[in-house]
């Protein structure tokens, strides 16, 4: 909601001031300006931008006005499924975690913990590292050298969203210019005519230009940092699952392994160290 709540605040100031000011509002709806600025926009975002990446930027928007990013709630229990699959490992042998890592979907261990179950990313992250463990023969060096290389791919392309958003909101104030430019075609059209019909065409293609600017630093700019920030909390969920494994693939003991996964999340995020070891105590596993 603070995304919504920061569109609000440049709205009320920016309108506000105009009419302290003593403006007309009816001045700024220019929808001519509008339909050229905000279509010419969407068309270079569908022209530059992948449909992976484009259904990527959606759903981060979405989750920036619903407020969904990694909480400390959500590593908790990100490293609480670390431990019980550690200490499952531990208890019952690495065999064990098989049916689980190759059907996540269908395990009850992973459904107990829907943060990670319901993200595609770190699920198959987590998976795909434990299969290494699970068959055996990855020296724990090895496995640390596959999992960066998976990090830096996931960074890479969890890049994407915001840098492409970022160029677009760069591009808008070009837009408003058009827009602008083409206000002035229409007023020179009017030339001869009454003057406040001179004008108002004026007016209108000085809004172009306004509309433009405001859209890209009061709008699109502040978003597209806004999906920065989501894309390296998720990054560190990632790195700190990556810390857990290779913790425990070097004989670490779980709840060791776990505090190794810990560290890494920036302290903004950190949950306690006793909050996690109350949280990893609670976990029964037994050996039958």
């Amino acid at each position: 909601m603070l995304v919504l709540a920061g569109f609000g605040v440049v709205i009320f100031s920016v309108v506000g001031g105009f009419l302290l000011a003593g403006g007309n509002l009816l001045l700024l709806l220019q929808w001519a300006e509008f339909v050229i600025i905000g279509g010419a926009a969407v068309g270079a975002l569908l022209v530059s931008t992948p449909m992976p990446v484009l259904k990527k930027i959606i759903s981060y928007v979405l989750d920036s006005i619903k407020s969904k990013g990694q909480t400390k709630e959500n590593f908790v229990e990100m490293l609480q499924l670390l431990y019980e699959l550690f200490q499952t490992a531990r208890v019952k042998g690495l065999l064990h975690l098989e049916p689980h890592v190759e059907k996540p979907e269908e395990s009850e261990l992973f459904a107990r913990y829907p943060v990670v179950h319901k993200n595609h990313h770190a699920l198959e992250y987590i998976t795909d590292s434990l299969k290494l463990l699970v068959v055996g023969g990855v020296p724990a060096l090895e496995l640390e050298m596959i999992l960066d290389a998976d990090l830096e791919t996931q960074e890479a392309e969890s890049r994407k969203p915001s840098s492409i958003l970022a160029k677009i909101g760069d591009s808008l104030p070009g837009l408003g210019i058009v827009a602008a430019v083409l206000g002035i075609v229409i007023t020179m059209q009017s030339i001869g005519g009454p003057a406040s019909e001179v004008g108002h065409h004026v007016a209108a293609a000085l809004v172009g230009t306004f509309l433009g600017v405001l859209m890209c630093y009061g709008f699109v700019s502040p978003m597209a940092t806004q999906i920065e920030n989501q894309a390296e909390a998720e990054e560190v969920f990632l790195k700190s699952i990556k810390a857990g494994v290779v913790a425990y693939a070097k004989g670490m003991a779980p709840i060791v392994a776990v505090e190794f996964a810990r560290r890494v999340i920036t302290t903004d995020l950190r949950p306690s160290f006793g909050v996690v070891e109350d949280a990893c105590r609670a976990i029964k596993v037994k050996s039958n």
